[in-house]
């Protein structure tokens, strides 16, 4: 058996196994099957047919006693009355017989005897019974009682004999189905004990075949193994068992090989990577210096050109003071253009000055009511708006975590936009507002203006790139460079939205805070508060509202604030809008009152009038 099965795999062994045991399994669960459904016909015979069957037949010995006990009272009296048991144990008589036929049929020798039974009662009824009815009712008390002779006593008898006959029978039939129940389950016990003995033999099998041919070579090819990883990777590793084994031991030797052969590879590169990365440092360390001084040239430079620019800028000023109108027009027109050329070189350094400063000279973050910000905000462009018959509104706006100087510049810069880039003759509205998208706040800075064309949607937040001339829109193009740098030094993103209808919509995110990431989760579903933004401007703004004639419904569930920024009208892009839009909020931040550049309207948001 041994040099027969030694080629043999795991897997046919253990199939080999089970199948044994299967085999075994399977035939005393068939034979436990037959013997239990002998059991079960057993059970049924003595509950269901031997015990019905006794206790009809007991019922049935009663039935004829009363019968006959009915007879002799009415030979007696004469009252018909005393027949009624008889005329009842008749009828209940026929229904047993009938019941314990259908019980019977599989006992032919008691079938017999109850057949027997009913005949001797029949014979009893006809040649006793009757005849003493009959006697009495047409002759008397005395001539029926003269017909119950011992003749007569001796014929119940017989039925009384009938029906002790058959319930031994019964009896003895009840008794033989009790030990054919007997036997029968302790024959199931045997098969179930002989089943726990195959199994726990087969599982004494399994184990010990385990043992041999499973944990002994594992075991052996784990030891290997933790040789070559100890970092004898020219150890060999060879293999026992069974043939999956063997092939598995054949495979990790040449992963073995394969590694080993990699690692001097790997050796080799990390040697020239070294040598590489060493040159990287060397370089990264040039560059960090070289920044370095590119920033402080950049602030010394920018310091130092202030003074003579000042100067020019001062005495161009003096000259064209006191010598206005009193030489040719080009002179006045020359030193006019000094004057906006050393005011304008003046702004530019400044706002080169602001743009390096982000993210370098830092104040921390800190929690930050934004509706407090569009109120510094609206007092900053307050004077740009009255020159220009502008309106400023905003929604209840969020708390976020970042830099309060750096977000009022952000969203003072957006307004300033808004405001400079109006439609001629049109009075310049400008909304913001917030919603919830996920776990940021969407910020949006909507206005009326001339809007920008999707193609230049891009460009306009580079550096220095303008859209128009500086006569038509004074600036330095500078404005939306910094909104951009301060979005993406708060972990954020900013863009213009191209599909509004009308004017222009900043739109840029801001992280939110966890607690209102949470409570959208939980009130996504439910209005909000009264001192909240509203229902909204439709398109018909109420008004009071603030809102432009375009606003949109409201768009969130349980969300926020919204804000405007920045300092500097620069950025020639303007924003392009599509109305306010209002967000529904379960709990506005730090509403501003009256007197700090807003105040709250009916419908929730906050209105600043030029």
């Amino acid at each position: 058996m041994t040099a027969r099965t030694a080629g043999w795999t795991l897997r046919r062994r253990v199939v080999a196994l089970l199948t044994v045991v299967g085999v075994l399994l399977g035939a005393s669960v068939a034979v436990e099957i037959a013997v239990a459904a002998k059991n079960r016909d057993y059970t049924h015979s003595v509950l269901d047919r031997t015990g019905p069957l006794r206790a009809q037949s007991q019922e049935l010995l009663s039935v004829l006693v009363d019968q006959e006990t009915a007879i002799r009272g009415y030979a007696l009296t004469g009252d018909r009355r005393d027949l009624e048991p008889y005329v009842q144990g008749g009828e209940r008589e026929q229904q047993l017989y009938r019941s314990m036929r259908g019980l019977i049929g599989v006992y032919p020798a008691l079938g017999r005897q109850l057949d027997g039974v009913e005949a001797e009662a029949g014979r009893w009824r006809s040649t006793v019974a009757e005849p003493v009815i009959r006697t009495t009712e047409e002759q008397g008390t005395t001539a029926g009682r003269a017909l119950i002779t011992e003749e007569s006593r001796q014929r119940f008898d017989v039925i009384r004999t009938s029906v002790s006959q058959l319930q031994e029978g019964i009896l003895a039939e009840r008794e033989k189905g009790a030990d054919n129940i007997y036997r029968t389950s302790s024959m199931l016990v045997l098969l179930l004990v002989g089943a726990a003995m195959v199994v726990a033999v087969a599982g004494a099998v399994l184990l010990i075949s385990l043992e041999r041919m499973v944990v002994r070579p594992l075991t052996g090819l784990a030891e290997q193994v933790r040789e070559v990883a100890k970092g004898d990777f020219q150890h060999r590793i060879t293999g026992s068992g069974p043939p999956e084994f063997l092939r598995l031991a054949d495979d990790v030797d040449a992963m073995r090989q394969k590694i080993a052969k990699d690692l001097t590879e790997v050796r080799e590169a990390r040697e020239r990577i070294e040598w590489v990365n060493s040159q990287l440092q060397k370089q990264a360390e040039e560059l960090v210096r070289s920044n370095r001084d590119l920033e402080q040239f950049a602030y010394v430079a920018s310091h130092d050109l202030q003074e003579p620019l000042r100067k020019v800028a001062s005495f161009c000023q003096l000259l064209q003071r006191r010598y206005a109108g009193q030489l040719d027009e080009r002179a006045d027109q020359y030193i006019a253009f000094a004057v906006d050329g050393a005011q304008r070189m003046q702004r530019l350094i400044n706002d080169l000055l602001a743009f390096s400063r982000i993210g370098r000279l830092t104040t921390g973050f800190t929690e930050v009511d934004l509706n407090d910000v569009m109120g510094d905000v609206a007092g900053q462009t307050e004077a740009a708006r009255q020159y220009a018959d502008g309106e400023l509104t905003w929604d209840a706006l969020p708390t976020i975590r970042g830099e309060e100087p750096l977000l009022t510049n952000l969203l003072a810069n957006l307004v300033s936009n808004s405001i400079k880039f109006r439609r001629p003759d049109v009075p310049p509205r400008v909304h913001v507002s917030a919603r919830l998208v996920g776990d940021e706040w969407e910020i949006s800075c909507q206005d009326n203006g001339i809007g920008i064309e999707p193609e230049f949607a891009d460009k306009i937040f580079v550096i220095f790139q303008r859209l128009h001339s500086k006569d038509a829109y004074p600036g330095t193009g500078i404005g939306l460079a910094i909104v951009k740098k301060i979005v993406e030094y708060h972990g954020g993103r900013v863009w213009v939205d191209t599909d509004t209808a009308e004017g222009t919509a900043i739109r840029f995110t801001l992280p939110a805070l966890p607690e209102d990431v949470a409570a959208a989760a939980r009130g996504a579903e439910q209005p909000a508060a009264d001192d909240a933004t509203g229902d909204g401007a439709t398109g018909d703004a109420a008004a009071g509202d603030g809102a432009t004639a375009d606003d949109g419904p409201a768009t969130g569930g349980s969300a926020a604030d919204a804000a405007a920024a920045g300092t500097d009208p620069a950025a020639d892009g303007a924003p392009a809008g599509d109305g306010g839009v209002r967000v529904e909020l379960p709990r506005p931040r730090g509403a501003r009152a009256e007197g700090t550049g807003g105040t709250p309207d009916s419908d929730g948001t906050k209105e600043a009038v030029g």
